[in-house]
């Protein structure tokens, strides 16, 4: 809000109320776990959030910020005016990578334009555990809205109408939101005897899981029940172990019948008896000191991260006294328990439903703990207001899962923690997907990088084209199976087509579920396990792609998450592959219409031309040559205009045909470069052009030559000798209006050779391109050896100059460039005086 002062201070108050208000609501509308408001702020297109509930500001500093013009839904909700709603992690990755890999966590959103006047004055947002559905049905749409709207009218009630007064610079606000519900006791003991497995709970216990004070007696598989009883296995394998001597490494994270977290902690403390401990993850009932005798250390962490219980054996743990650490937020506590990677666990634990374990060693030097830079095994449970954390000294910990011997603390978790796994694969492929520009480079990015990823061995790519599947890669199918589906339409009933029509990926775990779904589908492999992804890129749709794998196997919902979002990169890679390969299609066929089929001849000199397109880029450029008949000799031009595709076609094809208009009328070199100059400069295409063009009459060998910032050209003599000529040449055509071109005569005797060349042909990435005009001249003169002993140099012979010359061009995979040729080679004059007829030469390229 603008303002000033006092007045400023307490306007920002009562907006951040306002605002804490609303978000507070939203959680309670949408049953959210965390839900926030930005607004527009003093930099133009920069939205900032102005408050957060339900979680701790500095967890999410970057998200702080956010352009409006970002491809995430915030960003689109804003710029677009209307509500963006993704019900589950699927979707989120389907339709906003970057944004799901920020956050890759199984949850549900809503973000919601707050209205103004002209545009909105913000948005309301929303994070909620996610529906296992596309669809809607996770929020009450209509509810958002309208919370939105009052939200927007309050705002500019408080701004006096003023739209352009409401706007945030500030950090956020963080609310702390009101209790989900009324506590209970959170932790109970109880004895188990093995010999007689007679369980006694005491009234804690009872307490917590509802029942009356000794209603639970009996034996173990009554408490298994009573505790878990979709989990009643693990319980029992634990307190067999424990009474063995083997308890468990850390305590059990268990669900009750209603969804409640608890941990359950087992140690032998007279053995054979086993002594266990239930603690309810949930409520915020530990002021009551319950957990004191708890071997383990206990932590308690509000929304906000603030330690709001730490029992004597967490103090003792990290070194500190618990009326040090109550009320303090985590990170100032503990700051070795922040940073990455342990933002990204406890971003986990905030936002998804399972608990998260990882390793960490307190730096040496904390005060009273049990021993400078000792690891510690951590469990982060979430729950519904509370985050409980537990602390455990890793000599308890199994060594085959402990820390990895001599890590370094700041490596943070053990080896095996794979918190970052599911960012991984999407941008290592996003950075491969980068230096793919062709649709064949794209598929071989993905076999690369995506089939080793998961175990894959056959994969398919189809894209979408009039309404048909066509296959535009393959790889590890049986030959010829794939075949009959080349060009189903989008009507047929098979996975392929369907996962593209739909938008939802298909996975199937065996073959024998694939067959089950589609009866009558031909199935290339009776043993295996199939994924069908669909390639949509901005809503459009742009192909299949099928993933097979050798044996049967499950797809978790982080690798359907995961897949999900590296289908979406692959169909944008692949619809921009398709429009860059349309385009050079379009370009090639242009520059192959414009370069010449045929070179004008003469009886008494020969000619060759050779274009090679780059190996990057477009594939096609502006370089050409031409060969133009001009009174009673040769014109002979090359150029190469700047940049590369459709333009850069385009412009050479206006050039060429200006000089030839001007060759025919049989004007000189350089008039013919201030004709180009002049008419290039009034299409003013943006682009400019280096050109040389030479007068050649056969007859007397009288040679006129004129550059304007092109190469200068070789010569070979009769005798072996070849030299580059040193000709002065004016600046590129089409910069300035007045520029004249020096013209340079010379005399080509028979059987030498002229060469004239783009840039491409000697240019090379770190190198001089001098010493490339060199390395070209000794080339030439080997070439014009080796045809000299051929038989002179004819048609068959100059031809095979000019292969031998890009030939070496041709051969360097680095070479960014196209490369244009023309050489020419005057023989002796005819005996007998006259007009010469016309006989073909060898036109541009192989």
């Amino acid at each position: 809000m603008a303002g000033s002062g006092e007045r400023a201070a307490r306007t920002r108050d009562r907006l951040a109320a306002l605002l804490a208000d609303a978000s507070v609501a939203v959680l309670g509308t949408a049953g959210g776990r965390a839900a926030g408001v930005y607004l527009r702020s003093g930099t133009p297109d920069v939205l900032r959030l102005a408050v957060l509930a339900g979680l701790p500001g500095p967890l999410f500093r970057s998200w702080w910020r956010l352009h409006a013009d970002r491809p995430f839904p915030v960003a689109d909700a804003y710029r677009l005016g209307g509500p963006v709603v993704l019900p589950n992690a699927t979707e989120t990755m389907r339709r906003y990578p970057q944004f799901a890999a920020g956050l890759p966590f199984p949850l549900g959103s809503a973000h919601v334009p707050v209205p103004g006047g002209t545009r909105p004055l913000g948005v309301l947002t929303v994070l909620c555990p996610a529906s296992p559905d596309i669809g809607d049905e996770l929020f009450d749409r209509g509810l958002l809205v309208r919370l939105a709207e009052g939200l927007g009218a309050e705002l500019l009630g408080l701004a006096g109408g003023d739209e352009d007064a409401v706007r945030w610079d500030e950090a956020p606000v963080c609310v702390r939101p009101p209790p989900g519900r009324t506590a209970r006791p959170a932790v109970g003991r109880f004895s188990w005897d093995p010999a007689t497995s007679l369980v006694r709970a005491d009234d804690r216990l009872h307490a917590l899981l509802g029942r009356g004070p000794g209603a639970l007696s009996g034996t173990a598989d009554a408490l298994a029940d009573a505790l878990a009883p979709a989990e009643a296995h693990r319980i029992l394998a634990a307190l067999r172990d424990t009474a063995a001597g083997r308890p468990p490494a850390a305590p059990l994270s268990l669900r009750a019948r209603d969804g409640t977290p608890r941990l359950l902690d087992l140690w032998a403390a007279d053995a054979p008896a086993v002594t266990g401990v239930v603690v309810d993850a949930g409520p915020a009932a530990f002021a009551e000191e319950a957990a004191d005798p708890l071997p383990q250390g206990v932590l308690c962490l509000d929304r906000l991260g603030l330690i709001v219980y730490a029992n004597p054996a967490a103090a003792r743990l990290v070194g500190r006294s618990r009326e040090w650490l109550l009320g303090r937020a985590l990170w100032d506590a503990l700051p070795w328990l922040t940073g990455p990677p342990y933002d990204d666990h406890l971003r986990a634990a905030l936002l998804a439903p399972e608990p998260v374990c990882f390793h960490a060693r307190r730096p040496a030097g904390d005060q009273g703990g049990p021993g400078e830079g000792d690891w510690l095994a951590v469990s982060v449970h979430p729950g519904t207001d509370l985050l409980t954390c537990t602390l455990v000294p890793a000599s308890r910990m199994d060594p085959a899962t402990g820390p990895a011997p001599g890590a370094h603390p700041d490596q943070g978790a053990e080896p095996d923690d794979r918190s970052m796994a599911p960012l991984y694969r999407p941008i290592a492929l996003a950075i491969a997907l980068t230096d793919a520009v062709t649709a064949r480079q794209v598929s071989a990015v993905v076999v690369r990088e995506l089939l080793p990823a998961f175990g894959g061995r056959r994969l398919a790519i189809y894209l979408l084209q009039e309404r048909r599947l066509h296959l535009a890669w393959e790889t590890g199918f049986p030959r010829g199976f794939l075949d009959p589906f080349e060009g189903v339409g989008l009507d047929t009933r098979i996975p392929g087509v369907e996962t593209l029509t739909t938008g939802r990926p298909l996975f199937f775990e065996s073959m024998a579920q694939l067959g089950a779904a589609y009866p009558g589908l031909a199935l290339d492999a009776e043993v295996g396990a199939r994924a069908f992804l669909p390639l949509i890129a901005s809503g459009r749709p742009v192909g299949s792609c099928i993933l097979g794998f050798d044996r049967p196997r499950g797809f978790s919902a982080q690798e359907r998450t995961v897949l999900t979002a590296l289908a979406g990169l692959i169909a944008h890679a692949m619809e921009r592959a398709r429009r860059y390969d349309s385009e050079a299609a379009l370009a090639r066929g242009l520059q192959e219409a414009l370069l010449p089929r045929r070179l004008s001849a003469h009886p008494g000199v020969e000619t060759a031309g050779r274009y090679l397109p780059g190996t990057q880029g477009m594939d096609v450029g502006g370089d050409w040559y031409d060969v133009v008949e001009s009174g009673d000799g040769l014109a002979l031009v090359i150029g190469d205009v700047q940049g590369h595709g459709v333009q850069a076609a385009a412009t050479m094809g206006q050039l060429r045909s200006a000089v030839r208009a001007f060759a025919l009328g049989d004007r000189p070199p350089d008039e013919v470069l201030s004709g180009t100059n002049h008419l290039l400069i009034d299409l003013d295409p943006g682009q400019f052009a280096s050109c040389c063009c030479l007068r050649l009459d056969p007859a007397t060998g009288r040679t006129l030559i004129a550059r304007a910032g092109h190469l200068p050209p070789l010569l070979r003599c009769p005798d072996g000798r070849t030299r580059v000529l040193d000709v002065p040449g004016g600046v590129v055509l089409g910069v300035d209006p007045h520029a004249r071109y020096p013209v340079t005569e010379l005399v080509l005797v028979p059987d030498a050779i002229l060469a004239l060349y783009t840039d491409g042909l000697v240019e090379r990435p770190g190198a001089d391109i001098d010493e490339g005009i060199a390395a070209l001249r000794l080339a030439l003169a080997k070439a014009g050896a080796a045809a000299g002993r051929r038989g002179g140099t004819g048609a068959r012979s100059l031809a095979a100059v000019a292969d031998r010359l890009t030939g070496t061009a041709r051969l360097a995979a680095d070479r960014p460039d196209d490369v244009a040729l023309l050489l020419a080679a005057r023989h002796a004059p005819p005996s007998v005086p006259g007009r010469h007829g016309h006989r073909p030469a060898p036109a541009h390229g192989p």
